[in-house]
């Protein structure tokens, strides 16, 4: 197995796409530690294996540290940090106030420079690697989710400097992800008749599965990917067909 006897650790681990991440490097051989603010309904499991779980709020750099050290302690070693917490509520930028934002911003993009600065250490002794877990939302325009769409445009540049930084010993890179299905997708996108159609309007025809995310991460964390470092990875289904072209008068197709 590719990651046998690696040690991974997945923020945000306990549902939607940080579980579907953490069930791949199960079922890649790794040791899976996932940590979030609340445990899961249930364990995280894959391949007859077991993730552990950790509660943690990433905002609190001192627990965070607390954190990678039991980690350290308990396994040895630490070769794969993915930095999957993250999201926000729909708010227009007007209607809410400036603390409300500034909160996903330090959610979407310190938390994931606190966490990455404290498994630093742990990864440079093993030449590991980090992953972050992007979004289109960073690469444009996002109504209604601006701060986060900001926070994600940043986390994508955080991986390129940290890549150029810590290199050789530590590779850093991003998925940058389009529409997950996840148990929360009705909440952004309706009901299977919304879900459905919002698909549709993926040149793959379908919203990405959360394992779809986890073979794309343990590619980055594994051997295969030993010279890709300060890389971006689509993980979008071939992204979303322009607009103009439904409203152009010319050049349709019969």
């Amino acid at each position: 197995m590719e990651l046998d006897g690696r040690v991974a650790v997945v923020t945000g681990g306990t549902r939607g796409v940080g579980a579907g991440i953490a069930r791949s490097f199960l079922e890649a051989g790794a040791e899976v530690v996932v940590c979030a603010r609340r445990p899961p309904r249930a364990p995280v499991v894959a391949g007859g294996r077991t993730a552990s779980f950790a509660a943690l709020d990433l905002r609190d750099p001192g627990a965070v540290e607390e954190f990678f050290g039991s980690v350290e302690r308990r396994y040895g070693r630490l070769d794969c940090l993915v930095n999957n917490a993250g999201g926000t509520p729909y708010r227009l930028l007007g209607e809410g106030e400036a603390e409300r934002h500034a909160r996903v911003v330090e959610l979407n993009l310190l938390a994931p420079m606190t966490a990455s600065l404290a498994a630093y250490p742990r990864l440079r002794e093993t030449r590991g690697s980090v992953v972050m877990i992007g979004s289109v939302s960073g690469t444009r325009p996002s109504p209604g989710t601006a701060a986060y769409g900001a926070a994600k445009a940043g986390l994508e540049n955080l991986a390129r400097s940290m890549a150029v930084e810590w290199a050789p010993e530590v590779r850093v890179n991003s998925l940058v992800l389009g529409m997950v299905r996840t148990e929360l997708a009705h909440l952004h996108y309706g009901d299977e008749a919304g879900i459905a159609a919002v698909g549709a309007t993926v040149p793959m025809g379908r919203l990405a599965d959360p394992s779809d995310v986890g073979a794309a991460a343990v590619f980055l964390a594994s051997g295969r990917a030993g010279y890709v470092s300060g890389a971006s990875l689509l993980v979008h289904g071939g992204g979303e067909r322009p607009a103009f072209l439904d409203a152009a008068t010319v050049n349709k197709e019969n």
